[in-house]
C-alpha cells in the first residue's frame, strides 16, 4: 500500500449565511479554502458540501485528512427558533416553578412592555418530588422513590423526549439526583437523563436549573446532528475523529459533545476570537479588539496578553451575551465557561429599514443565506448592509466569492430606493452611505462598551477583523474609536475556521466548596482538588489525549464575605498550612486589578473550586510569504469608481489583487483589496503595510 504523503487539518465553521472549509498542510503550512452556502434545513449538507468543494477543487484525497474540527450555529439557533426537544423538570417539592420566577432584575429597569423569555419546559412538565437536601448537603427529607415513579410514568405518557433533574443543593450531595436517575431508567429506559450534578455543580439554583434544561432540550437535537454528520464524514472516508468547538476557546471530541451539547452554544464566536489572537500572535500583537461581521451578526471581544476573557455565566436566547458585557433577563442562562463577546445584529444580510418612530436604522432582522441580501436575485427585495456596500462600489459585483457568484447592482438600487432613501428623503449613494453609517455606529458602541466602560483603552489596542464583512467596515470603525492599526488576516472571511485549528482540547470541572478562607482545611482541599483533577484527566484520556499532552490549571472562586460575584485566583499544585494566606493576597491583587481597590482587613471566602484540563494540539505553521522584488503595482487589477466620506462622492480607485500582494509591500489608500472571501475598504491617506506572515497591517493617521 501505498503511503500518502500530505497530511491535512480542517476546520468547517457553519455560520448564518455561509459554510467555511480550511485546510491546513501540516508539512508545507499553505492553507487551502472554499466557501459555500448555509443549509438551513440540515447544516450537516451544507458542511459536507463546503468539504467536497475543498477536496476537490485541491486535489486532496478523503484519506489524507487527519484532523477535524467543526463550529455549529446549531445548539443556539435551536433554542433561538424555540425547536428544542420536549423535556420534563424534575425537581424538589415546592420549587416546580423555578423556571417561571427566573430572575427579579430585567434588562432594562424601566421598560413596562419587557417579558421574561418563556420557559423552556412549559410548568406542566415541571414536576416536584419529595426529598430536601440542605445546604451542607445533609439529608432532611429522603428522596420519595413512588413519587419519582409516578412522575416517570407521566412524563412517558407525556411522550417527553429527554428529563432534566435539578435539586436543591445537589452539587453538595449527588445522591438522591443518582437514584433518580436510576428509578428513570428502571420506569422509561428510552428518555436520556440530564443530572445538574453532573452539568452544572454549582450553587444558585436558577442558572444551575437553567444550565441543566438547556442541555437537556439541546440533547435529542444536537447529538443525532453530530451522529449523523460524523456518519457522513466515515462515509466519505474521513476517519480523522470529529472534535467541536466549544464555547470556552476550546474543542471537545464528539462523544462528550454528544452529551453535552451546552457547551457549543457560542461554538463559531469563540472560533472567531482564538482566530482573532492567533493571527495576531504571528505579528507579535497580544492585545487587541476582535470584530467578526458575518452575514447575520457582528461578535466583538477583547482580547488581553494574547488570553481572551472569559465569563463564567452567560445568556443564550434572542441573542447570546456574556454575564460581563450585558444585563440579565434577556435569555437564559447557562453556567459554563465562554469566551466573553457581545453580539448583536449587525451583518452583512442585516436589513436596513424604517423604525416605528420613522428613523432609517439597520438589523436585527436579517436576511440570512435564504433569500439572503437583495443582490443575490433569489427573492430577497429588503436592503442590507451588502447591498449598500454593493451600490457605494465596495463589492465587485463579478467577484463575489472569488467570481462564483455574479451580483445584480439594480436590485440593490431598487431595494435601497424603496426602502431607505425615499422614505428618508435621501439620495440613492447619502441611502446607501447612511446604511453603512449606522451599522458601524452600532459596533462602535458595542465595542465602546466591551472596552471604555469596563476600563480599557482602545487606543492602545489592534483592531482584528474577520468575517465576510469585517474588513469592509473595519477602518471607519478603528477611526471612531481611535484605533490607529488594524491587522487583516489571510483569510479573514473564514478566520473562525482557522481558529478551530489553533486551540486546544479543554475542560472544566467545578465544584462549589462555600467556606471563609481563614478556616479552609488544606487536606480537605487538597482531596478535592486532586478528585477534580482526576475526573479532567479522565475526561481528556477518554479523547484520546496522552498523559504528556495533558495541562492541569487549579484555580477558585473567591469574594470578600457578603459579595455576589466571585473572582478566579490561581491555586498552588501543593496545597498547605500557608495555602490560605497566599489565596487571599492573591485575591486582594486580582480584586485591586479589576476594580481599582482591595480591603486587606475584609475576610474572604471560597465558593468554587475549579479545574481546567487543556489537551495538547499541535498548532497549524502557515506559511510565509514571498518578499517583494519589484513594485507593487503588479497587484494591480484595475480601477473603479467607489463612494467615499472623506471624498464626498465617487472617486476612482486602485483594485488590488490580494493573491499578488507580497512581503515588503506597501501603499496608501483609496484603495479596494479583492479576495475570494472579503473586500477590503482602505481609505484615503491610509497606509496598508503587507507583511511576512500574510497579515495585512493598516496604519491610520489621527489628527
Amino acid at each position: 500500500m501505498t503511503k500518502l504523503k500530505r497530511r491535512y487539518r480542517i476546520g468547517v465553521d457553519t455560520g448564518g449565511t455561509f459554510t467555511d472549509v480550511v485546510l491546513v498542510d501540516e508539512s508545507s503550512g499553505e492553507m487551502l479554502v472554499a466557501k459555500v452556502a448555509t443549509v438551513p434545513s440540515d447544516p450537516s449538507v451544507g458542511c459536507m458540501n463546503g468539504i467536497e468543494k475543498a477536496l476537490s477543487e485541491h486535489g486532496i484525497d478523503a484519506a489524507e485528512i487527519v484532523f477535524s474540527v467543526h463550529g455549529t450555529t446549531i445548539a443556539t439557533n435551536t433554542i433561538i427558533e424555540g425547536k428544542g426537544a420536549k423535556a420534563g423538570l424534575i425537581t424538589c417539592a415546592g420549587f416546580r416553578d423555578v423556571l417561571e420566577i427566573a430572575y427579579q432584575t430585567r434588562p432594562t429597569l424601566y421598560d413596562i412592555f419587557y417579558d421574561k423569555p418563556v420557559p423552556l419546559i412549559p410548568r406542566y412538565l415541571c414536576q416536584g418530588v419529595g426529598e430536601r437536601t440542605g445546604p451542607d448537603g445533609e439529608t432532611i427529607t429522603p428522596l420519595d422513590e413512588q413519587s419519582v415513579r409516578s412522575v416517570a410514568k407521566f412524563f412517558a405518557a407525556e411522550e417527553v423526549e429527554a428529563v432534566a433533574v435539578a435539586l436543591l443543593h445537589a452539587y453538595k450531595n449527588p445522591n438522591s439526583e443518582r437514584r433518580i436517575e436510576q428509578i428513570l431508567s428502571e420506569e422509561c429506559p428510552q428518555i436520556p437523563v440530564v443530572l445538574s450534578s453532573d452539568i452544572s455543580p454549582e450553587y444558585r439554583e436558577y442558572p444551575r436549573t437553567s444550565t441543566t434544561v438547556v442541555n437537556t432540550v439541546l440533547l435529542p437535537r444536537v447529538g443525532p446532528y453530530i451522529a449523523n454528520l460524523e456518519e457522513k464524514l466515515h462515509l466519505r472516508g474521513i476517519n480523522s475523529g470529529l472534535h467541536l468547538m466549544s464555547s470556552s476557546g476550546g474543542i471537545i471530541a464528539a462523544n462528550v459533545a454528544k452529551r453535552q451539547p451546552v457547551q457549543m452554544v457560542e461554538s463559531g464566536p469563540a472560533a472567531g476570537v482564538i482566530g482573532a489572537a492567533f493571527v495576531a500572535a504571528r505579528s507579535g500583537y497580544s492585545n487587541l479588539l476582535a470584530l467578526d461581521i458575518g452575514g447575520t451578526t457582528a461578535k466583538l471581544a477583547v482580547v488581553n496578553d494574547g488570553q481572551p476573557q472569559i465569563a463564567e455565566q452567560f445568556e443564550v436566547g434572542s441573542s447570546a451575551v456574556a454575564n460581563v458585557t450585558a444585563q440579565r433577563g434577556q435569555g437564559y442562562p447557562v453556567l459554563t465557561p465562554v469566551i466573553s463577546l457581545v453580539e448583536i445584529g449587525a451583518g452583512g444580510g442585516s436589513i436596513a429599514h424604517l423604525d416605528p418612530g420613522g428613523a432609517l436604522t439597520v438589523g436585527p432582522q436579517s436576511a440570512g443565506a435564504d433569500p439572503g441580501p437583495a443582490c443575490y436575485g433569489l427573492g430577497g427585495d429588503q436592503p442590507t448592509l451588502t447591498d449598500a456596500n454593493l451600490v457605494l462600489g465596495r463589492i465587485n459585483p463579478d467577484f463575489f466569492l472569488g467570481g462564483e457568484t455574479a451580483l445584480d447592482v439594480s436590485l440593490s438600487e431598487q431595494a435601497i430606493i424603496k426602502y431607505a432613501a425615499e422614505p428618508s428623503g435621501l439620495e440613492l449613494l447619502e441611502a446607501a452611505n447612511a446604511i453603512i453609517d449606522i451599522a458601524n455606529a452600532k459596533m462602535v458602541s458595542a465595542l465602546y462598551f466591551i472596552s471604555v466602560e469596563q476600563g480599557i483603552d482602545p487606543r492602545d489596542y489592534v483592531m482584528v477583523p474577520s468575517g465576510g464583512a469585517g474588513p469592509m467596515q473595519a477602518v471607519a470603525i478603528a477611526q471612531a474609536l481611535g484605533v490607529s492599526k488594524v491587522l487583516i488576516p489571510p483569510t479573514p472571511g473564514l478566520n473562525s475556521a482557522v481558529g478551530m485549528l489553533a486551540t486546544d482540547l479543554k475542560h472544566e470541572v467545578v465544584r462549589t466548596q462555600m467556606q471563609a478562607t481563614a478556616e479552609a482545611n488544606p487536606t480537605q482541599l487538597a482531596e478535592i482538588y486532586e478528585e477534580l483533577e482526576g475526573s479532567t484527566r479522565n475526561l481528556l484520556k477518554e479523547q484520546d489525549v496522552q498523559e504528556e499532552d495533558i495541562t492541569i490549571i487549579r484555580e477558585a472562586g473567591m469574594c470578600y464575605v457578603g459579595q455576589s460575584f466571585q473572582l478566579r485566583v490561581d491555586v498552588p499544585n501543593v496545597i498547605d498550612t500557608e495555602t490560605g494566606a497566599q489565596l487571599e493576597n492573591a485575591f486582594h491583587q486580582r480584586h485591586a486589578e479589576s476594580y481599582g481597590f482591595d480591603n486587606a482587613d475584609e475576610p474572604t471566602q471560597l465558593v468554587n473550586l475549579r479545574v481546567i484540563g487543556i489537551g495538547k494540539v499541535d498548532r497549524p505553521v502557515l506559511k510565509q510569504l514571498d518578499h517583494a522584488i519589484d513594485p507593487v503595482k503588479r497587484a494591480i487589477k484595475g480601477k473603479r469608481k467607489v463612494y467615499f466620506t472623506e471624498a464626498k462622492g465617487l472617486i476612482d480607485v486602485d483594485l488590488y489583487d490580494r493573491s499578488l500582494l507580497l512581503s515588503g509591500d506597501h501603499f496608501t489608500g483609496p484603495a479596494i483589496i479583492e479576495q475570494m472571501d472579503t473586500t477590503i475598504v482602505v481609505p484615503p491617506e491610509v497606509k496598508v503595510e503587507v507583511e511576512q506572515s500574510g497579515n495585512l497591517v493598516i496604519h491610520i493617521p489621527h489628527t
